[in-house]
């Protein structure tokens, strides 16, 4: 759509020259009997001027009786400066003036303050002015315009004479309108089939039609106001029922235009399009305290309803809090509102550096927890099944849904603690404390928190036998995985009697596995004769201690195979379980872990029947009737 323009009187522009740089003078038949002066620029004109009551008052207090007396006067206080009164002089010498929307605010408060009204001539500036404002106000770009005219020298006025109030309303209205019933803009040339073929849209038919604009189409020329401007317009746009993701999409847009720091690479969850063409150029560089103030104001305007900011948002904006040292209670507003969405948080936003006075950790970790803390009070509390109830493959592959957002966050935490386990500065009760926070039932396999855990006893080599302990009892041996038992059994950074509890509990989960098999033996050759039967039953122990003894050769031989591997492993945190173990590179040197530990025990040169007394009790709850027991030697 053209920009509104509109042409007021009929002589030519080069009647007011400007002779010296900061005078103006009317060339005119008649010499130049007044001298306005404004600011530093001086006005030389006649007294016969008659539009203005300001300006026909002030001569007449100047010269008194006698009116042939040249005369001086002042305005200093015109809305719009020397600027503003030029425009006005013109209208009154009936010079040619264009009206736009660059200028008619700052004219229309000067017509005000000079008094140019229909009681000192019909047709008046005031009038002029006003009819040219109403007219320019139906367009979008020409209120934008309108509205950045009003600067600190013009805004008092433009505010009395309710010309700001005007524009903001008229912006939500369009804003909040929906551009596809409304067919704006009506006048859009794109491209057709070509750079060179363009086509206008009739109104009419559908080929040639301009495409809709989204719905972030005026984010990018909103972004162009100051704060105070700003937080009317969105305060308008709500009071029109616009939606929370829209108007937090226009937040997220001006905060990352006006705030250092808060946009990161590879980070566009508003899906903002940029506006639309023509927008405005590049933002304001403003001083911590102004950023410091500008941020508080954002947190201040940011909806409510969960889900509708971003959490990578919120938590860029609490970067920007901490570094800027941002009031308390804005720190804990953008903390509690990511707090309550923190399933959608990324590990790399978890990171916020610490930039206190005191800090001790490299990463603000007390932030973390108090997220982590409020996600758990706001989250509601699901069934907490065992893992003997609960089918870990579905868990890890596709978890319920109503465990979807926690156990997302438990393996956010995981990772965290990976990443900040490496800091010397973290102390082990502040580890604990937010391991702990999550619940056993978020965690389908505790790989996670074991590689976290064996990287904190890493980077921690001074810790206590009891403190190495109580970590480790944070993670359940029973819901490890192959690869991280193996790892763990070979592990000399874990206690003994960690160790123990691993080996006890793979020596467990073998013998189930090896009675399957069994189990599934007899239900195969249920169809046989009686005699088949019967001596399939009648294995010796010495039969079934061969499988198992067997059975374990395989996995000592992955577990021994890890062994090479482990003195190569990588001292970066992003290397997983999975990844550090390599059961087919090279071919096992040493012993299996469970004779190196009966090793260590003394144990390995017992006989079996020794060796069957140092088995574990049965686990609580099991049945009066034991099978046979396996002989695991080493």
């Amino acid at each position: 759509m053209a920009a509104a323009t509109r042409v007021i009187g009929s002589k030519p522009s080069d009647c007011f020259q400007f002779q010296d740089p900061s005078t103006w003078t009317c060339i005119t038949e008649l010499a130049s009997d007044v001298v306005v002066q404004v600011g530093d620029t001086s006005f030389h004109l006649h007294k016969l001027i008659s539009h203005s009551g300001t300006l026909k008052k002030l001569v007449n207090e100047s010269t008194g009786d006698d009116d042939s007396k040249p005369c001086t006067v002042r305005l200093d206080d015109v809305p719009g400066g020397a600027e503003a009164f030029l425009l006005a002089v013109r209208f009154c010498y009936d010079v040619e003036t264009e009206l736009n929307a660059g200028n008619v605010v700052p004219l229309r408060c000067a017509a005000e303050h000079l008094a140019m009204t229909e009681d000192y001539g019909e047709g008046n500036l005031v009038q002029q002015a006003e009819s040219f404002l109403s007219e320019m106000l139906a367009g979008w770009d020409d209120t934008v315009r309108a509205l950045n005219a009003c600067d600190d020298a013009v805004l008092p006025a433009a505010e009395d004479l309710l010309i700001v109030p005007r524009c903001i309303d008229s912006l939500a209205d369009k804003a909040c309108a929906d551009p596809t019933l409304t067919g704006w803009p009506m006048l859009q040339y794109f491209t057709a089939k070509s750079l060179e073929e363009t086509a206008i849209w009739d109104g009419i038919g559908a080929a040639g039609r301009p495409p809709s604009p989204g719905p972030d189409w005026w984010y990018e020329q909103a972004s162009s106001f100051g704060l105070p401007v700003y937080k009317r317009l969105i305060a308008a746009v709500r009071s029109r029922g616009m939606s929370p993701e829209n108007v937090a999409g226009s937040l997220m847009h001006y905060a990352r235009r006006h705030l250092s720091g808060v946009r990161r690479r590879g980070d566009n969850s508003d899906g903002s399009s940029r506006g639309r063409a023509g927008a405005s150029g590049t933002a304001a560089v403003f001083s911590a305290g102004d950023q410091r103030t500008l941020l508080e104001e954002i947190v201040a305007l940011l909806p409510v309803e969960k889900s509708v900011t971003p959490t990578r948002f919120l938590l860029g904006l609490l970067r920007v809090a901490t570094v800027l040292h941002a009031a308390a209670a804005c720190r804990d507003a953008l903390e509690r509102r990511a707090g309550n969405q923190l399933e959608e948080a990324a590990l790399e936003d978890l990171l916020i550096p610490n930039t206190g006075y005191s800090a001790e950790t490299l990463y603000d970790v007390d932030s973390v927890q108090r997220m982590l803390e409020q996600f758990m009070v706001t989250t509601p509390p699901a069934f907490a099944a065992s893992p003997e109830t609960t089918d870990e493959g579905q868990l890890v592959d596709a978890p319920p849904a109503e465990l979807r957002p926690v156990c997302s966050v438990a393996k956010l935490v995981d990772g965290y603690l990976a990443e900040v386990g490496t800091d010397a500065n973290l102390k082990p009760s502040k580890f604990q404390t937010i391991a702990a926070l999550v619940p056993d039932y978020a965690r389908a396999i505790d790989d996670g928190l074991y590689r976290a855990i064996d990287i904190y006893l890493k980077a921690h080599p001074w810790l206590t036998d009891s403190e190495r302990e109580q970590l480790c009892r944070l993670m359940n041996c029973q819901k490890l995985s192959l690869e991280a038992c193996t790892h763990a059994a070979q592990n000399e950074r874990l206690p003994l009697r960690v160790v123990v509890q691993v080996l006890f509990f793979e020596q467990l989960r073998l013998r189930t596995t090896v009675s399957g098999w069994f189990f599934a033996s007899d239900n195969a050759d249920q169809g046989s004769s009686s005699d088949n039967c019967v001596l399939q039953r009648r294995r010796s122990d010495n039969d079934l201690d061969f499988v198992a003894a067997g059975s374990l050769s395989e996995v000592t031989t992955e577990e021994d195979g890890f062994a090479a591997a482990r003195h190569d492993e990588p001292s970066s945190p992003a290397m997983s379980v999975a990844e550090i173990h390599r059961p087919g590179k090279g071919k096992p040197k040493t012993k299996s872990a469970l004779s190196r530990l009966l090793g260590r025990l003394g144990l390995c040169g017992r006989s079996s029947s020794s060796r069957q007394q140092l088995q574990p009790p049965p686990l609580p709850g099991a049945s009066g009737k034991r099978r046979k027991s396996f002989d695991f030697g080493c």
